[in-house]
């Protein structure tokens, strides 16, 4: 129905529990999804992800008959210094998001690009090292089971919130096993656009968000906001992109009910493009 390459967030649903989510993607035509598991902000994994968490959502997944290309979590921000204890917990944490990314069948984990504020810990400098050595880390981890490890490395709320910020991270990450993912809407949203953001992070892209914004909001359905999709689609094409694209509808000009007509729209849309 809607191009292969193309699937849904859980994010988009996130008012939803996982089965009826899972449920509602599936009956609005998609075949692959992208689990969110981000507790507070999309709570279809549990905060305590321990092992019978893991199982819970696995088995949900798998009852759903929707294969997943991607797990987005957090383990903490990455830009903060940690204690010896605060460590022991990140890996703990890191393990069990990894454990999930195996048992659903997905490609890899995307962990953020340091904390939900744009200013330092401590300096620009020290923070973006920080955050590159903690993603490097992890990539290595994942790596060691098969596992890839992505950063959605331009997020207008968080530490690397524009394009230059986002280049100055790939940068250091360079070399690592570290991948990107490029959200349309927070390109738009830091004040830039699609293609260009596209065309800077270049073959380091992995995975691609898709919603619409405009400078300031990210919170748009696709057709709603200032998105260049063709623009940027067209590019990533040019780029030999051969990677996946999500629609992450975490909107906030539809109503819960219009969600599933809305998805289906926006996939269809985007599928004339691909």
């Amino acid at each position: 129905m809607y191009h292969s390459r193309l699937g849904c967030s859980s994010i988009s649903f996130r008012h939803l529990d996982l089965p009826a989510a899972l449920a509602t993607m599936a009956a609005a035509g998609f075949e692959e999804i992208d689990l969110g598991a981000l507790p507070g902000v999309c709570d279809h994994v549990p905060y305590t992800l321990d092992r019978e968490a893991v199982s819970s959502v696995a088995a949900d997944v798998a009852a759903s008959g929707l294969r997943v290309r991607s797990v987005n979590g957090d383990v903490g921000d990455l830009n903060a210094p940690l204690d010896a204890e605060a460590r022991r917990k990140r890996a703990e944490h890191l393990d069990r998001l990894l454990d999930l990314t195996a048992a659903v069948g997905a490609e890899a984990l995307v962990l953020p690009c340091g904390a939900l504020d744009r200013e330092p810990v401590d300096s620009l400098d020290a923070d973006l090292d920080r955050v590159a050595a903690e993603l490097a880390g992890a990539a290595e981890v994942a790596a060691d089971r098969g596992l890839g490890l992505w950063t959605e490395s331009l997020h207008v709320l968080r530490l690397s919130w524009n394009l230059e910020r986002a280049l100055e991270l790939a940068a250091r990450l360079d070399g690592s096993p570290v991948q990107h993912v490029l959200d349309a809407s927070h390109a738009v949203a830091s004040g830039g656009n699609f293609e260009e953001a596209a065309r800077a992070l270049g073959p380091r892209i992995a995975h691609v968000h898709l919603r619409d914004a405009v400078p300031g909001d990210i919170h748009r359905s696709i057709g709603a906001g200032a998105v260049d999709f063709a623009g940027g689609l067209s590019a990533l094409r040019e780029l030999d992109y051969t990677g996946h694209f999500t629609l992450e509808l975490e909107t906030r000009d539809t109503t819960h009910d219009e969600r599933p007509a809305a998805a289906a729209s926006a996939a269809a849309f985007i599928t004339s493009l691909i």
